[in-house]
This record gives structure tokens, C-alpha cells and sequence, in this order.
């Protein structure tokens, strides 16, 4: 960054400098010698001479009209006298030099001085002068410190700045001149300016030029007419692969997206994930590293077994509710319970994936317990989420779902993926169950609520004492719980309360909910408060669309190879 000595004027170039210098520090320093005007150009100066000293102007050229006493007088005081860049001789004006830039005349009109009166003696007239002389001095050394005053305070004083450099000029006329040097400048470079072909690269000197040369290749090669058009065929057919190659990259990363989502990126199952956290925990001081393989060893012998440890698992939980409502609870006209079912909340190793797998066990757990069920379940405990996966693929391979094995790649050990309705479906057929998928597939009520999905759950415990006319305030009957699915998560149906006021009300299990929020609802004196978590009325469910797993008898042999083979394009029935 240069900076002007003078008045403090900084620009980057050193052309840009020296310009600068010229125009507001020399062609500016002129100074009129009959008065104390300074600081304009010559053009301007001899204008102000011509309009404000007319009569000494006259004199100096005519000195026939003269007194010979005063034009001698003045001659000897004059010709010898120079004042700033100009000398006043008894011919003419004359301008010393001109530093190679030439103003128009006229172009500011300059405001005329008070003149000089024409009758001078010499001596007044030497003193005269004198005093212009000095006057001229001090005016151009206010001159100045007032320009570094302007330039520092722009807002008293108007300036033009240059739009092709950082030069800030006082006048227009200067500014003017300053521009018209870029614009030659400019003019000789475009002279040089070149063309190129955006097809061989060849450099033309003109746009003329370059459009023939274009042509000669459109028409050379195939030498018909239609070469521009298939020319635009092949751009056409090159953007529309680099549109198709665009959208596959966008699929593979949206895949890769879903698949880490819902497990299946291959970073590993229930036993990675829960090994890490287990890590986590030694890293943090948590967990002991001697506690830490003695957890380790044990999951690794209840994932050998296939049986689930039961560390979250709560018992006695439909018990505990049939209780409660025996004594309190008064502003409820009926109660629907389902059979006893085990609450099993997810560990460590399935959070935020195995609400399925978790569900899955809480009715299994129920059927269990029921005699229409029981004597047909060969195993009698309630599998690890390694082992249910495992039964999934198995049931796959018997034929059960092609489409849905498909879609998880025959694969679910060793993954996180997500299971829904069809898995349970799968599961429970291959276990020789028969099971109804029921898809509340849209809102049926205002504020996007399902009222058909809480009488459809009615309908399905009135069921067990339609032949009583009068039903008691409270059944507990022997019917399954029900396998409820949205978008995201799952639960399970154990019971349905309808008010005084006729509001029916859910009573949902979540496999979220942690065992210390689940076992206060097995103590008196919690359970009052903790039976609020498990309510659900309608104004509480509001997903787009709900799905219910109901499971209604045995399937014998024949039955269930029908189910197997109508698997192959499974069916929900849909309400409404």
C-alpha cells in the first residue's frame, strides 16, 4: 500500500500514485497573479483572468491605450515577475508547462473576483503585486491544509472517486481526464483479446472469425445437414447418463442411510452392541473389568442356551392390575384383562432396536399360560433376541414370507434390523399358531384419532362373555394379549377400561419403560400412579396407521401348509 506524502491519499500500484501526484498535486497548483485565487487548472485560470481582470488584461495587450508612465511602470514590474506556473508579461499569458494533460476551456465557470482598479500608479501597482505575492504564498499553503482537511473529512467537501482504481479526485473534470487514460489502456488491450473454440481450442482474434471457424466443424465430419442435430443428441444423451449416474449415487446413499437406521449396515447384533456398551462402561469407571467378564461370560452362556436370562423380565404385572381394580378405580363401568403376561423391557444390548423381539415375548410368555396353547408349544421358555431371530430365519426357510426374507436378505442373526407385524406373523405360523394381521391403515376419528381401533379392541375381550347378559365391572379373561405396531415402535394390548362416561382407555405394556417404573405397578402403594403410564385413550394415539396382531387357535397340519403357501402375498385386513 502506497501512501501520498501530501495529503495522505493511499493506493495499491504505483501507477495509481503517480497519477495521483500529477492530478491533484501539480496540475492543481496554479495561482492567479492579480488575486488569491489557487488550486485550479490552467484552463480555469485563464478563464477567471479573462472574466474577473478584464481591464488589466486589456492593458497588458493594448498599450497604446495606455499612459506611457503606467504601462512602463507596469512593464518594468511586470515582465520580470513570475507567479507559480504562469508569467505575466506585457504580450500575453503564457503557460510554463502543461505536464502533458490538456483541459477544455470552458469548462467551469469560475465566480469573478473583485478587479483591480485600472488607474495604478507604479508604485501602487509594485505594492500590488507584492501583496499578490504574498497573498499567494499564504493562500497556497491554506490551500493545502485545507485539501488535507477535505481529505480527511470527505463529508465537507464532495469527491469523486475512480471506478477502475482507488484514486479519489476533488473534481470532475480531473476524474474525467483520469478515466478517459483507463479507457485507452483498456482499448489497446482489447486489441489483443482473443477468441477461443469451445471445440478445438483455436484462438480467433474476432467473434466473426470464431463463429465461421465453429461452423466449418459443425458441418465437417458427417458433411450432411443434420450434423447440429445429432450433435444435440449426443450432448442430450450424455446429460441424461450424468442425471442417471446422479440419481443411482443418491439411492445407494439413501440405502445405506436406511440400512444403518434399521441394523443392517453389518455393524453387528444384540452381543456387539452389548459388549460395546459393557466397554464404555469399564472405560468410565462404571463397571469393574472384573465385573465385566463375569457379565460377559454369562451373556455368552444364555446366548449359547438360546433362553432368555430373564434379568428384564417382571412377573405378576395382569395379577397386580386385577387387584388394583377390584378395590379402586370406581369411575370405571367395565374392565378387560388379558390372560397373565410378563413384562420383558429392553437391555443394553437391543435399546433402540428390539421392541419387536421384546413384544414377541411378551406373548409368548402369555401362551404359556394358556391351555389351548401350551400343550402344543414344545419348548416352555422364552427365547434369547439371538434365538428369536434365528426361529425368523428358520421359518423363511420353510417357506413363510418369501417377499419379507427377501427384503432382509435372508439374514437377521448378527444384525440390528427392526421386526414388525409380518415377522410376528411369521413367527407365530411356523410355531403352528393361527394369527389375523389388522391394519388400521388411516385416522377414523377428529384430531387424527382411531376410534375403530379402541371397539375393534373392545369386540375382541367381549368376546369371552358374550353369553352373560349382564358382564361384570371386571373380567380377566384367558384371551392372548395383543401385538400393537406404529411407525417406529411396538407394544403390547393387556387390558381396555371404558369410563362411567362411556371413554374407552388402553392398557399398554412398553418395552421402553425401564424394570423400576415397571414394579411399582406391583406395590399398592405406587401403583396409583404408575397405572397413569400404561393408559392410553385415543387422544394419545395418533400415527397415521396402526397395526394389530391377534392370535385366535391352533393350526393343524393341513392349515398351516394353507397359511404357508398364502404367506407368499400376505394379506392385512384392512379397517376400514
Amino acid at each position: 500500500m502506497l501512501t501520498c506524502e501530501i495529503c495522505g491519499e493511499e493506493t495499491m500500484l504505483e501507477e495509481d500514485m503517480k497519477t495521483h501526484l500529477l492530478l491533484r498535486h501539480q496540475e492543481n497548483d496554479m495561482h492567479c497573479p492579480l488575486c488569491s485565487l489557487s488550486g485550479v487548472s490552467y484552463d480555469e485560470l485563464c478563464f477567471h483572468i479573462s472574466s474577473a481582470h478584464q481591464e488589466i488584461q486589456h492593458r497588458v495587450q493594448d498599450p497604446a491605450k495606455s499612459t506611457p508612465s503606467s504601462v512602463d511602470n507596469y512593464g518594468a514590474c511586470g515582465e520580470a515577475t513570475s507567479y507559480g506556473a504562469f508569467s505575466v508579461t506585457t504580450d500575453s499569458v503564457q503557460p510554463v508547462q502543461n505536464h502533458g494533460l490538456m483541459f477544455t476551456p470552458g469548462r467551469r465557470a469560475l465566480t469573478p473576483v473583485e478587479t483591480v482598479p485600472t488607474t495604478l500608479s507604479c508604485k501602487t501597482k509594485q505594492e500590488c503585486i507584492r501583496n499578490c505575492s504574498e497573498d499567494a504564498a499564504g493562500s497556497k499553503s491554506e490551500h493545502s491544509k485545507a485539501k488535507q482537511k477535505q481529505l480527511s473529512s470527505p463529508g465537507k467537501e464532495k469527491l469523486f472517486s475512480c471506478p477502475m482504481c482507488a484514486l479519489v479526485c476533488s473534481s470532475c473534470f480531473i476524474l474525467q481526464e483520469h478515466v478517459e487514460l483507463h479507457l485507452q489502456e483498456q482499448h489497446s488491450t482489447e486489441g489483443e483479446k482473443r477468441f477461443e473454440c469451445p471445440i478445438c481450442s483455436v484462438a480467433c482474434s474476432n467473434s466473426s472469425s470464431l463463429q465461421e471457424h465453429v461452423e466449418l466443424h459443425l458441418d465437417h465430419g458427417t458433411g450432411s445437414p443434420g450434423s447440429d442435430l445429432k450433435l444435440a443428441r449426443k450432448l442430450q444423451q450424455e446429460e441424461e447418463q450424468r442425471r442417471r449416474e446422479d440419481e443411482a449415487q443418491q439411492e445407494r446413499e439413501e440405502f445405506k442411510k436406511l440400512q444403518r437406521q434399521f441394523g443392517l449396515d453389518g455393524s453387528g447384533g444384540y452381543r456387539r452392541q452389548m459388549e460395546r456398551i459393557m466397554e464404555k462402561d469399564v472405560a468410565r469407571g462404571l463397571m469393574s473389568p472384573t465385573e465385566f467378564h463375569c457379565k460377559r461370560a454369562e451373556m455368552m452362556e444364555s446366548l449359547a442356551s438360546g433362553v432368555d436370562d430373564g434379568r428384564t423380565r417382571t412377573q405378576g404385572l395382569v395379577r397386580a392390575l386385577y387387584e388394583y381394580y377390584q378395590t379402586e378405580c370406581r369411575d370405571c363401568a367395565h374392565v378387560w384383562l388379558s390372560a397373565d403376561t410378563d413384562h420383558f423391557c429392553s437391555s443394553a444390548g437391543d435399546k433402540g432396536w428390539g421392541c419387536g423381539h421384546r413384544n414377541f415375548q411378551m406373548l409368548l410368555s402369555s401362551l404359556h399360560r394358556i391351555d389351548t396353547y401350551s400343550p402344543f408349544l414344545q419348548e416352555k421358555v422364552v427365547p434369547t433376541i439371538p434365538r428369536v431371530q434365528s426361529m425368523i430365519e428358520d421359518a423363511w426357510k420353510g417357506g413363510l414370507d418369501p417377499q419379507g426374507a427377501s427384503h432382509f436378505n435372508q439374514r437377521l442373526q448378527g444384525t440390528r434390523a427392526w421386526i414388525g407385524t409380518t415377522e410376528i406373523y411369521v413367527l407365530l405360523t411356523s410355531l403352528g399358531i393361527s394369527a389375523r394381521i389388522i391394519d388400521f391403515h388411516q385416522p377414523t376419528g377428529p384430531g387424527d384419532t382411531h376410534p375403530r381401533l379402541f371397539d375393534w379392541v373392545k369386540q375382541y375381550f367381549c368376546q369371552s362373555s358374550r353369553n352373560s347378559r349382564l358382564p361384570p365391572r371386571l373380567i380377566q379373561t384367558s384371551l392372548p394379549p395383543l401385538y400393537l405396531q406404529h411407525q417406529g415402535h411396538s407394544r403390547t394390548i393387556v387390558g381396555l377400561e371404558q369410563k362411567t362416561n362411556g371413554n374407552l382407555c388402553l392398557l399398554l405394556l412398553d418395552p421402553a419403560a425401564s424394570p423400576s417404573d415397571t414394579m411399582k405397578l406391583l406395590s399398592r402403594d405406587t401403583i396409583s400412579s404408575a397405572i397413569r403410564h400404561i393408559r392410553k385413550f385415543p387422544s394419545s394415539l395418533k400415527h397415521k396407521q396402526y397395526q394389530v396382531v391377534t392370535v385366535q387357535g391352533m393350526l393343524s397340519a393341513e392349515e398351516k401348509q394353507i397359511s404357508i403357501f398364502n404367506s407368499r402375498t400376505l394379506c392385512a385386513e384392512r379397517i376400514p
